[in-house]
């Protein structure tokens, strides 16, 4: 295979992960780490990619918003995992808020296998319908507001002023990009909103996020690390998130 060759395959692999590593590419490509590192070193000099300790992660500009439908077919093993390690810390008759990520749509739908007798209150069109046409356990309310296209999304004055009436258990957030100086981002102001008042309207707030999440940059501030009690993630972020975390008494579960 030659360079370039290889140089577009490792970008297709990022465009579905978000991040590769330096030995699993070695590996595939039956190159030496030395060679992927050069090919990366490459890939960062035209933008393509920001390199990062053992690989690299997907450069994106901070308010790129990727379609729901998109976002419904990336990282799904990941997201399986975080479901799957989240689904206790949710039980019968708990209140929850929750956005409009797939995440958390994935989560619920663990949590309706379970037969977890809960109240929903949310600003998704789409968990709307997809807990709407379905026989469900849950009570399921629905903000109102301006639809995103983007993220089949309810925001605006509508959607903030209904979740302003209640105030539930645990608010299901995910996000754009989190980082231990910035804080936790979204790629748009109006869904950054609508999580800020999640947070503030829940005694706790839980993020679902997976590894590629960690140690990036997105356009808005949305919280600081420590307005979350809780974050749930698909693997080990590594001692220096570990012990930040521990620092803001956040617990992490991966």
């Amino acid at each position: 295979m030659l360079g370039l060759e290889r140089r577009q395959e490792i970008m297709q692999r990022l465009r579905v992960n978000r991040k590769v590593y330096v030995s699993e590419l070695a590996k595939a490509f039956k190159v030496t780490e030395e060679t992927i590192r050069r090919d990366l070193e490459k890939l960062e000099a035209q933008d393509l990619l920001r390199r990062s300790y053992g690989g690299a992660v997907l450069l994106e500009h901070t308010s790129e918003e990727v379609p729901f439908v998109k976002r419904s077919s990336l990282n799904n093993a990941s997201k399986a995992k975080i479901a799957e390690t989240a689904e206790n810390l949710i039980q019968d008759g708990d209140t929850i808020m929750v956005d409009s990520s797939t995440t958390c749509e994935i989560l619920l739908q663990r949590l309706r296998g379970l037969q977890r007798h809960i109240t929903i209150i949310t600003n998704s069109i789409h968990l709307m319908e997809e807990f709407a046409s379905q026989a469900t356990p849950f009570t399921v309310v629905c903000t109102g507001g301006v639809i995103r296209q983007f993220s089949y999304a309810l925001t605006g004055a509508m959607a903030t002023d209904c979740l302003k009436q209640y105030y539930v258990d645990y608010a299901l957030i995910s996000c754009k990009a989190l980082d231990l100086e910035k804080g936790i981002m979204e790629s748009n102001e109006s869904e950054s909103r609508i999580k800020r008042l999640m947070i503030e309207h829940a005694e706790k707030a839980i993020l679902l996020a997976d590894h590629t999440k960690f140690n990036r940059t997105a356009f808005v501030h949305c919280a600081d690390i420590c307005d979350v009690s809780c974050i749930v993630t698909d693997t080990n972020p590594g001692d220096t998130w570990k012990n930040a975390l521990f620092e803001n008494d956040v617990q992490l579960l991966y």
